[in-house]
């Protein structure tokens, strides 16, 4: 038994390449919407992952100890805004940010860090925000 295709009794019509006409669903004339401002929450969270990942966590690293003098600190935020061009009161909302999460502890000139960091500290890891706002903040 040799086996046929069924016919689809459709005309053959010739394929071409040129783009086709579809509908578009965008309306010209409408404005573009502007990127929304993040929310006041998100941007805290913005300013202080900044802070820790480029200021707060260099600067441990760099004196190798677990706390810092605020003339250390300035050094290297001055040094950061100078560089990213970037305002120094979104660093110090984030800086006073990290003080109220408990990642940083004041005692009268001299800041430290959360007693759960040190050991990451004393290997000298990448520690970014979110493990080190894991490890500040869960209780054992």
């Amino acid at each position: 038994m040799i086996y046929r295709y069924p016919s689809l009794n459709v005309p053959k019509k010739q394929i071409s390449l040129e783009p086709c006409s579809m509908p578009n669903f965008e309306e010209p004339n409408t404005p573009k919407k502007e990127p929304v401002s993040k929310g006041k929450h998100a941007s805290s969270t913005q300013n202080r992952r900044m802070v820790w990942e480029n200021i707060i966590w260099p600067l441990i690293l760099d004196v190798n100890r677990s706390y810092f003098t605020l003339k250390e600190y300035h050094l290297k935020r001055d040094k950061f805004c100078d560089n990213k061009k970037i305002q120094s009161s979104k660093v110090a909302g984030g800086f006073v940010s990290l003080l109220v999460k408990g990642i940083l502890i004041r005692q009268k000139t001299i800041y430290s860090i959360h007693y759960r960091l040190i050991p990451y500290m004393r290997k000298k890891a990448h520690l970014e925000y979110g493990q080190a706002i894991r490890e500040a903040s869960t209780k054992r």
